[in-house]
């Protein structure tokens, strides 16, 4: 019987992000800004296939194609007809759900593999009498031949994500490790080149000397310089005793078609910000450029309060085992004026607020730039998942020295946080009503602290290539050890390349415990309109919510080679550390037996004691992550962040037992259903589905109308292009 944990059960929550009423608000020519905007998201989301395992692109072409071919009703007459079950008809379209969610056979939010539950002998019957068959025999069955013992495998290295022996990815080739992403990082670096749109395939020559290509994602596959183009990195290099080469045109038609739909875009943008960010993505996106990727980023900065809002690149690098390449995503969405406001008046009392925050003013921002912060209803999200918020660029000297967006996501925060109460594991009875009742307005404060006062926080101490410090060298002290700073970051460097493999999940605990911290902050509560004893449970339901989430997160933890598979869950688990360690029974959790005679587990979080004991251990752990970040400490930072991060049977608490119990009593992640939109008569229509996984299925076989199977091509020519380097 297959592990739990790597399937997608039959009753996976599935939910349409509703946007209709926002869009529909929209002026005809915004309307067609937010539709072109959303092709090219859409297109630019393939790329995920590439990004996230070899196999995952011809998965998904096989699925697209034996849906295309007939309706999700059609084929179960079939399946029935060859003897499937209707329960594994139904776990093939939650898996083929999954696949079109996740963008790929990995969890977007776990990175674990997941694969049909069904066996695989009925789903190869299936293929053989579907419509697909019938049409083209050859080609379902090559499909079949080159995925279909992928798409069941469970070898140890291919169960999760990784780099080397610890799983799978296709940032790099199949025969790199730790020490080759050092390496390629420090070339990287003197070259002054971005590793956000790169993947690394390495080869040896006959004489054991290394080849690494750099590739760069680009529409144009041609080295050489155009003149519209600036700073080209394209050449051959010899660093450290290995030969380098950057080239372009990774993902080369997929880009093309993006930025196709980017130049429709600009057609109707709404201003010169609008016309100049598209410019410059689409140079970015033409010849691999991620300084032109910031350029874009700039004039985003600046287009305040726009009615239809996007971002669109390679922005998160959560997946990258390294944690310095970027995953592609793009979204598109409508503002929420009402929403916004909110966040529009935390905006106004950012500063006072920072000040509030527990380290020396030296180690906060000169001047606090202010961003726009909006609630968005979503229109487009293409990627792997969905997040609730986003705080970006991600680029760190933009977002210290000229400035940042925060963006709340509405629609998406109101479907994710709806819950049953049967469905509450681990809170005690007496605070599920309250859980329930506050979850949602306390998700919405805990957003926009984590992304406003969280990642828009703390100054990062640099010397340029000048020579010249961002900060009072002979004056700033260490708060924790009182004595001058003595290390900060060098002119190439940043805080995903300092950082690397931890940077991601030490920032989200970060911006987490910012918000865990000023939660309980009167003001701040008062502006998401909470006062009194109302204000008390937001705050007691933001905190018992970290904790809850803190021991769900041991679902993202592989014991077997000890590694956190997830940014967020590692944080939260950090955090529930940091709570236990406060001791005096401020957090308890007990070993219970639930109704069911099964293993449980039951928290209690004492009320009374926030204020007195958790706050200040929050505040002092908070103090020590900021110290560490800005003066470039990894040493320090990583060991400190290592040690809680550790899952054990330690003195605190049996962390091994509860894993297993997490396990026993896990709920698997929402998927999302997303509009479709067209273009007829020079007016654009909107399509919606049901909230199922027929529905997410219909929406992603009528996405691409016009070319679906020239991208299903183009998608296998990258993997017949490249398979040789992950099959050692």
């Amino acid at each position: 019987m297959t592990d739990s944990q790597y399937i997608l059960p039959n009753d996976i929550g599935i939910s349409l992000l509703p946007c209709k009423e926002a869009f529909q608000l929209l002026t005809k020519k915004e309307q067609l800004y937010a539709h072109y905007l959303s092709r090219a998201s859409w297109y630019g989301g393939l790329i995920v296939l590439v990004q996230t395992s070899p196999e995952s692109s011809p998965i998904y072409v096989l699925l697209m194609k034996l849906f295309r071919a007939q309706s999700p009703t059609e084929l179960e007459l079939i399946a029935l007809s060859v003897g499937l079950t209707a329960d594994e008809y139904q776990a093939l379209l939650v898996y083929t759900a999954g696949i079109f969610s996740n963008m790929g056979n990995y969890k977007s939010f776990g990175d674990t593999k997941f694969i049909p539950n069904l066996p695989k002998e009925k789903l190869e019957k299936l293929l053989w009498k579907s419509k697909a068959f019938e049409l083209n025999p050859a080609e379902i069955k090559e499909l079949w031949n080159i995925c279909g013992n992928k798409m069941y495998s469970l070898d140890d290295k291919e169960k999760q994500l990784g780099l080397g022996e610890k799983g799978i990815t296709t940032y790099f080739s199949g025969n790199c490790d730790l020490e080759d992403a050092k390496i390629v990082q420090k070339f990287l670096d003197s070259q002054h080149i971005s590793a956000y749109n790169t993947r690394l395939f390495k080869s040896v020559n006959s004489d054991g000397k290394c080849c690494y290509e750099v590739r760069l994602a680009s529409a144009c596959t041609e080295g050489s310089s155009v003149a519209e183009e600036k700073n080209n990195k394209c050449d051959s290099y010899n660093f450290h005793g290995a030969t380098f080469k950057v080239v372009r045109g990774d993902y080369s038609p997929l880009m093309k078609k993006t930025v196709e739909n980017l130049q429709k875009a600009k057609v109707y943008a709404a201003n010169t910000h609008e016309e100049q960010m598209l410019e410059a993505y689409i140079r970015s996106f033409s010849y691999g450029s991620v300084e032109d990727h910031k350029d874009g980023s700039r004039h985003w900065i600046k287009d305040k309060g726009p009615v239809v809002e996007c971002y669109i690149g390679f922005i998160e690098s959560y997946r990258d085992p390294y944690g310095s390449r970027g995953e592609f995503e793009g979204f598109v969405a409508v503002v929420n004026k009402a929403m916004s406001a909110k966040f529009g008046n935390l905006v106004s009392s950012a500063e006072h607020l920072l000040s509030e925050l527990p380290w020396p003013n030296d180690f906060e921002k000169d001047q606090f730039l202010k961003p726009d912060f909006t609630s968005l209803d979503i229109l487009t999200f293409s990627g792997s998942g969905i997040p609730v918020g986003i705080n970006i660029p991600n680029y760190d000297e933009i977002r210290q020295n000229e400035g940042f967006k925060n963006v709340s996501l509405g629609n998406v925060l109101s479907v994710a946080s709806a819950a049953q109460k049967e469905k509450l594991t681990f809170l005690l009875e007496e605070d599920k009503d309250l859980f329930l009742q506050w979850k949602s307005a306390a998700l919405e404060v805990q957003v926009g602290l984590h992304e406003l006062l969280g990642h828009g926080s703390g100054k990062l101490f640099v010397q340029d290539e000048k020579g010249n410090f961002n900060f009072e060298k002979n004056s700033v002290r260490n708060p924790e050890t009182g004595e001058l700073i003595s290390s900060w970051y060098k002119e190439n460097e940043t805080w995903d390349s300092k950082f690397s493999t931890i940077a991601s999940t030490y920032e989200e605990c970060r911006a987490e415990s910012v918000g865990l911290y000023l939660c309980l902050n009167a003001e701040v509560l008062r502006i998401f309109g909470h006062e009194g004893k109302e204000a008390e449970d937001v705050g007691y339901i933001n905190w018992l919510s970290m904790v809850r989430a803190g021991v769900l997160s041991l679902e993202f933890y592989t014991p077997e080679k000890n590694t956190w598979r997830q940014a967020h869950m590692q944080a939260r688990f950090v955090i529930l550390r940091v709570l236990l360690e406060a001791g005096e029974g401020l957090v308890t959790i007990t070993f219970t037996t639930g109704s069911d005679g099964k293993p449980d587990a039951a928290i209690t979080l004492d009320r009374s004691k926030i204020i007195s004991v958790g706050k200040p251990a929050v505040e002092k752990f908070l103090r020590k992550l900021q110290v560490y970040k800005s003066t470039a400490d990894v040493e320090g930072g990583s060991k400190m962040y290592e040690m809680y991060s550790t899952v054990n049977n330690g003195d605190v608490l049996d962390f091994i037992t509860l894993r297993e119990t997490v396990l026993l009593r896990k709920e698997a992640r929402k998927m999302f259903v997303q509009v479709n939109t067209h273009v007829e008569d020079e007016n654009v229509h909107l399509k919606e589905y049901e909230s199922s996984a027929v529905g997410l299925i219909c929406s992603f076989v009528e996405r691409f109308p016009e070319d679906g199977e020239q991208l299903e091509k183009h998608l296998l020519d990258l993997y017949k292009a490249d398979i040789q380097c992950w099959c050692h």
